[in-house]
């Protein structure tokens, strides 16, 4: 049985570095940031997709044999789209996404959300087992790597919808769809690549999750220029 200590413990771990990106992030939205009120509701959203995305992980494990294609192909599409969802029915319909970069804002929330139990539950087995050692390394790799990766494709998806943030409802519904579709790719890749295990493929794959960190830092000074007028 778990203890609480090691709930504790693995909850501080797997939250607090979620809640660093998530400010990190949040100097994006300086001149007119969103409630923190909806802020919190889409990243505690992010949380509850986890659960859900356990259950249908779960269910979709007893339909495939090949655990690759499990991890590489549907664990990316069903967290992917429950990430989304938890952005979308909590937050993206209220009258205060009104910009933009609000999408963005409220779909790395829920990213950031899922990111942080996520990380928590992957801590638990070395804690519980008194493994400091692995927990640290742990902690430090998914810090870096399943919190970006999280992060980069949920950007994606606001991206995409961003620019078309004043198009119709249909158009946007298309761009969104797109975005999904990219931010499923990304997560693929980043799944199968760890999945090899090579040090190098490991040190590859970070590399390039900064790298489109980057690239989409500067894109969203793109997003934030995006005018009414704009058609």
């Amino acid at each position: 049985m778990i203890s609480p200590n090691t709930i504790f413990f693995s909850l501080i771990g797997g939250i607090l570095p979620a809640l660093f990106w998530l400010y990190f992030w949040l100097k994006e939205d300086k001149l007119k940031p969103e409630p923190r009120s909806l802020i919190m509701l889409s990243f505690f959203g992010g949380m509850i997709a986890v659960i859900a995305a356990l259950f249908a992980e779960k269910t979709v494990k007893y339909l495939v044999a090949s655990n690759v294609i499990l991890v590489a192909v549907y664990a990316p599409i069903i967290e992917e789209l429950f990430k989304f969802s938890a952005a979308y029915f909590l937050v993206l319909r209220k009258k205060e996404d009104d910009e933009p970069i609000d999408p963005i804002i409220y779909l790395i929330s829920s990213a950031l959300g899922f990111a942080a139990l996520e990380n928590t539950l992957f801590l638990m087995s070395p804690l519980a087992e008194n493994n400091i050692m692995t927990s640290l390394i742990t902690g430090n790799l998914r810090f870096i790597g399943a919190a970006l990766l999280h992060v980069v494709a949920s950007v994606s998806i606001g991206i995409f919808i961003g620019f078309s943030f004043y198009k119709s409802k249909l158009f946007k519904f298309f761009m969104a769809i797109i975005g999904l579709v990219v931010a499923i790719t990304l997560h693929s890749f980043f799944n199968f690549f760890i999945m090899k295990g090579a040090d190098e493929n490991i040190l590859t794959v970070f590399a390039g999750l900064w790298v489109a960190v980057i690239f989409l830092i500067l894109i969203l000074e793109k997003v934030k220029k995006v005018k009414k007028t704009d058609k």
